[in-house]
């Protein structure tokens, strides 16, 4: 299928955005995903393909539109045209019965509450004008707020167009989740960054973020709770305005409850007080809200927030210990973090006997010396902090901690590298360097070599059958077979998927080597455009830069690295022993070389298949110029039914698109060439 005409062009576009839209909305919205995410991804690339082709087809709400991309001059003022009140707090049962009672008082009758989880990150305003979302902003004082709406576009959670064309505004929450917030902060740990204090800063920082490509790499999410204009929105409690923002099509927590009694709200609270920490979203309280709208009306303002509403917070999940010893590690770029070793003590549901120290800044900072009492709480309900020392219990022999200035492994000096704050070892000989370099190399997204975990890894080093990763491929059974718990099937096995990996694509080798900075993607698109390992190690970081995506730090980390000798003798040994360094996917380049059914069509994989796995056969048609997708239209070329095939070989057979049973993809690959 060759390059589509305008009129195709504008109606396929149509339909990859409605269908896209709503897989998003599925996956980030209701929590439901309907296809598995090389279905999205593969839509996905196809509108891409066609935006490039016709860029005026480019759409506000496209899904294209929320991966970043612009660099903003700064953050203009926004008036806020209804404020965004602050909520007046509760920090127990009495004065929760006391709000009750003025309440109750106020309006002369019993009352509903609508309870609500109080998500812990950044107010944002959302104004949508016929149903297309042109403004997002942040609270700033509650009256002038921060334009934010690029880094909000990339929030996947918001949708960029609503069920129904109306002009509304809405307020929420934009929140960074408990595993993004773990992950952010051990990647920026990693690359010698300040970390985090707690997902609720982790997502304040993401939405001001100027470039906007970082806000849309942090997995921000969103809940909307509240309606500022309604337009012709028609609910007339908080309850139906939650259920109305639903069905248009924004993402509000069901974990809520109306509740008839202040009794019924306090059975809340204290269910979600045990049940917080299992909430993959920080939460620090419980809004209570007067659910009929008339009656908040009646009840009105103070100065800075509504008497018709109150938060409870709960108290902080802290418990005091002593910190009996500092204990430095290294990962496999080099950095040396601290870790606090602690009098066992139980917060938030588990016993803690460490917490991180992140860093040497940290230490200082809190002034932290051996056998301090401190008080510890869980930054995002997860990792274990040091909120601050206990001063007045401090011994009074206590002295200043003295940091390393030698790595704790190999003993070489540690560096301090300009604008980090982490302590670094750079001895590329490093043991502790090695063996996270190598487990790093063997795992699933590098080299994918099954059977070697950390600790046997560890043993292999120890015993001196490996100190680099080329010494891999030289292990033999016998070595194997030296090892605790590794009998002949386990050697065999694992000599196996060593063999195996000799021919993986040198996007994996070039991941594996831990190249600082290069990731899975970036390997990739290194690998496509250079084709080998030999022409990307002699490349220069302006070819580099001005590759795709890929910018001035990446380009003089990968230069960096391909100028040590030592890099050199571990790629000829690499090579020596068999180690594929070629390209294996396809290649601009080499589409007009394609001899093959699949190159140019879009086919769909339905059913079960026998001869390869669904993902093997879909890497081997793209690798032959087609595109796979999970979803049969009018532009799919090719349905490939394997049993029990069901409604997609219905639709494509009713849709007269050309059906082949497995035997027929098979032989189509076997006959196809490069």
């Amino acid at each position: 299928m060759g390059q589509l005409n305008l009129t195709e062009a504008t109606q396929r576009a149509a339909e990859l955005r409605q269908e896209l839209n709503h897989y998003s909305y599925e996956y980030y919205v209701k929590d439901r995903p309907s296809v598995e995410d090389y279905v999205y991804d593969k839509l996905y690339a196809e509108l891409v393909a066609i935006e490039t082709d016709y860029p005026d087809l480019v759409t506000e709400d496209s899904p294209t539109q929320r991966v970043g991309g612009k660099i903003l001059p700064g953050f203009e003022k926004v008036t806020h045209d209804v404020p965004l009140y602050s909520l007046n707090d509760v920090f127990s049962k009495e004065e929760l019965i006391a709000f009750d009672a003025r309440v109750q008082k106020a309006v002369g009758q019993p009352v509903t509450y609508e309870c609500e989880l109080k998500i812990d990150g950044l107010s944002i305003s959302l104004k949508y004008e016929n149903g297309r979302f042109v403004q997002g902003a942040t609270r700033g004082d509650g009256t002038v707020g921060e334009n934010i709406t690029e880094n909000l576009k990339t929030v996947k959670s918001i949708p960029l167009t609503l069920t129904e064309p109306i002009s509304i505004e809405v307020r929420g929450e934009c929140y960074m989740p408990k595993a993004s917030f773990v992950k952010l902060n051990q990647q920026r740990e990693e690359a010698g960054q300040e970390i985090f204090a707690n997902p609720r800063n982790a997502a304040a920082g993401s939405l001001r973020q100027l470039d906007t490509r970082v806000a849309a790499s942090r997995n921000l999410s969103t809940f909307l709770y509240t309606v500022a204009d309604f337009g012709p929105m028609t609910a007339t409690t908080q309850e139906t305005a939650l259920q109305e923002l639903d069905q248009l099509g924004f993402r509000v927590n069901q974990d809520r409850k109306l509740c008839q009694t202040i009794a019924e709200v306090w059975d809340y609270i204290e269910m979600y007080h045990e049940k917080r920490t299992q909430l993959p979203y920080e939460i620090d309280g419980i809004v209570i809200k007067v659910n009929e709208f008339d009656l908040q009306d009646e009840l009105g303002f103070t100065v800075k927030a509504p008497r018709w509403a109150a938060a409870y917070k709960f108290p902080p999940e802290e418990a005091e210990t002593i910190v009996e010893n500092i204990e430095w590690t290294i990962g496999r770029t080099g950095v040396v973090t601290p870790t606090a070793v602690m009098k066992p003590v139980r917060v938030a549901g588990t016993t803690v006997s460490r917490a991180s120290l992140h860093n040497v800044d940290f230490i200082k900072m809190k002034d932290i010396h051996l056998n301090d009492p401190v008080i510890i709480y869980k930054a995002g309900d997860i990792i274990p902090e040091v909120a601050k020392v206990i001063l007045d219990k401090r011994p009074a022999d206590s002295v200043p901690y003295e940091i390393p200035t030698h790595c704790p492994v190999c003993d070489s000096e540690l560096v301090h590298l300009e604008d980090e704050v982490a302590l670094r070892c750079i001895n590329p000989k490093c043991p502790a360097l090695l063996k996270e370099g190598l487990n790093h190399f063997v795992s699933r997204n590098a080299m994918n070599i099954d059977g070697l975990g950390p600790r046997v890894l560890e043993q292999m080093y120890d015993k001196g059958l490996v100190k680099d990763v080329a010494d891999l491929y030289k292990v033999t059974e016998e070595n194997l077979l030296t090892l605790d718990k590794i009998k002949e099937k386990s050697a065999n096995n694992i000599l196996s998927a060593i063999a195996a990996s000799k021919d993986n694509s040198v996007e994996r080798l070039i991941f594996g080597l831990g190249i600082r900075h290069v990731g899975a993607k970036v390997a990739k698109i290194l690998a496509e455009h250079f084709g080998n390992l030999d022409s990307l190690s002699q490349s220069d970081a302006e070819t580099i830069v001005n590759l795709e995506t890929i910018g001035q730090i990446i380009a003089d980390s990968v230069v960096t690295y391909f100028s040590n000798e030592e890099v050199h003798e571990l790629l000829a040994e690499l090579k020596a022993v068999g180690v594929n360094f070629e390209y294996k996917g396809l290649r601009t380049a080499d589409l007009v070389e394609v001899s093959s059914p699949f190159k140019d069509r879009t086919v769909v994989l339905t059913g079960k298949l026998t001869h390869y796995t669904r993902e093997e056969a879909k890497e081997k048609i793209e690798t032959l110029g087609g595109k796979v997708t999970g979803s049969v239209s009018k532009k799919t070329d090719i349905v490939v039914a394997g049993e029990e095939a069901g409604s997609k070989l219905t639709k494509a057979q009713s849709l007269g698109v050309t059906v082949w049973d497995e035997a027929q993809m098979v032989e189509a690959l076997d006959n196809s060439s490069l």
